[in-house]
């Protein structure tokens, strides 16, 4: 029986996917569920599982654009699994090769006369060619001298007359070889000036496209704080192992960042809204998108109900999500919808940057790198490990009052966790 795989719908309104990479080869034995290709939506890289056990025939090249429901490859569910593992094509690989060992023997005899015919050749120079070989131009006093006004014009160039070869009497350079020089656009080091070209996968088409739409269709703008991570840095030092070690997952920054955020949309509500045509959509609920990098580029999968999780529900869900980003694991409907964005650019060593909108959100908080830095405290230098924060907002429905005033939000949660998220009971907050 011949079985026909065809493209599965990856998620709602998904009509194409791309072939990213086929896993098997043309002829190969695949078993039921083996990964036999991965492919690319503008949404997520997912791999396409075998739906039976047999001979596989592709019907799709690498890089191929096919339409949902389209056949992709065929499967021979009648076909015996070849015995030791060996795949027909390996086997005719190595059939190929011995052949290929037997052909060089036979015809070595020919080959060495060809390569000393060639050798005589090269050897041997073709006497018309030499009698037309122009003599070198033997060099004199005069060789490379540049003119009076050759050298003006040089000079009003910023070249040296060794750069050129002069075309005038005894090899002088004239006033035409110095008009006609162009400057060196850069010195030539002798090092490797080579290029290559990829195609874009359909994933990295989209973020693209989406970016660019951001930039264009939004007016985006960005405010900029700072916060004192103090509080934080002693919370985790002095509950990080027993938080650990009771619930399986560390105490990292993105539940504060999580729940800070969640407090400040509660705040300030129009910041978790988003624009259709004219009309404004609120949520009652705080999805957040968390940026993550995965094996295919940037990743942005959500926590759903943000609102409804403690510290430990929060560091769980980041750290199921980021795990399946970067196994490829991730599906498209853990990535959809979203109604505010956190980027942690911090991980890379980022100090301060203006986080671009993941639409139709209107709204993404920025995190940077942690550094030791002088603060004035109570009129006293102190040094602190400090956090800059960027808030990037669609002006069209959020003002600069309610965007500062959603940062500033932010800020006080971070700075004083104990109060503002934990409701002055650490270990009950953290359920230990």
């Amino acid at each position: 029986m011949i079985l026909e795989m065809k493209v599965p719908s990856p998620g709602e309104s998904i009509t194409e996917v791309e072939i990213a990479a086929w896993l098997v080869a043309d002829g190969d034995y695949v078993e039921k569920d083996q990964a036999i290709a991965e492919v690319d939506s503008d949404k997520a890289t997912l791999e396409l599982p075998a739906e039976a056990s047999g001979i596989i025939t592709l019907k799709a090249e690498e890089g191929d654009a096919v339409a949902v429901g389209e056949v992709v490859c065929l499967i021979d569910t009648d076909a015996e699994k070849p015995s030791g593992g060996d795949s027909d094509s390996k086997k005719a690989e190595a059939t190929e090769e011995k052949k290929s060992k037997s052909t060089g023997d036979e015809g070595s005899g020919d080959k060495n006369v060809e390569k000393e015919l060639s050798k005589d050749k090269k050897e041997t120079p073709n006497k018309e060619e030499s009698k037309k070989a122009p003599n070198p131009a033997e060099k004199t006093y005069a060789s490379g001298v540049a003119s009076p006004a050759a050298k003006k014009i040089l000079a009003e160039k910023k070249m040296s007359a060794s750069e050129l070869s002069g075309s005038g009497k005894d090899g002088r350079i004239t006033k035409d070889d110095a008009v006609k020089a162009v400057p060196s656009m850069g010195t030539p080091t002798g090092g490797r000036r080579g290029e290559s070209r990829s195609r874009l996968s359909m994933l990295r088409r989209k973020v693209a496209e989406r970016l660019v739409s951001a930039k264009n269709e939004t007016a985006m703008l960005t405010t900029f704080n700072e916060v004192d991570m103090s509080a934080i840095f002693k919370l985790r030092e002095e509950y990080k192992e027993t938080f650990k070690n009771k619930h399986g997952v560390g105490l990292g920054f993105m539940s504060f960042f999580t729940l800070a955020a969640v407090r400040a949309l509660k705040e300030y509500p129009t910041v978790n809204s988003m624009i259709d045509g004219q009309e404004m959509i609120s949520f009652d609920f705080c999805d957040i998108s968390i940026a993550v990098s995965g094996p295919k580029g940037l990743m942005v999968p959500v926590i759903r109900n943000a609102e409804n999780l403690t510290f430990r529900g929060v560091e769980a869900e980041v750290k199921r999500l980021a795990i399946r980003a970067r196994d490829g694991q991730i599906t498209v409907d853990e990535m959809t919808g979203g109604t505010f964005t956190i980027s942690n650019g911090g991980v890379f060593g980022s100090m301060l940057s203006t986080p671009i909108i993941n639409p139709p959100q209107s709204a993404i908080l920025g995190m940077h790198n942690i550094v030791e830095r002088p603060v004035a405290i109570d009129g006293h230098v102190e040094i602190r490990p400090i956090m800059y924060l960027a808030v990037s907002y669609d002006h069209r429905i959020i003002d600069g009052k309610e965007s500062v005033g959603f940062l500033v939000a932010i800020k006080k949660a971070l700075e004083n966790p104990t109060e503002l998220l934990m409701d002055n009971d650490v270990k009950r907050a953290l359920e230990l």
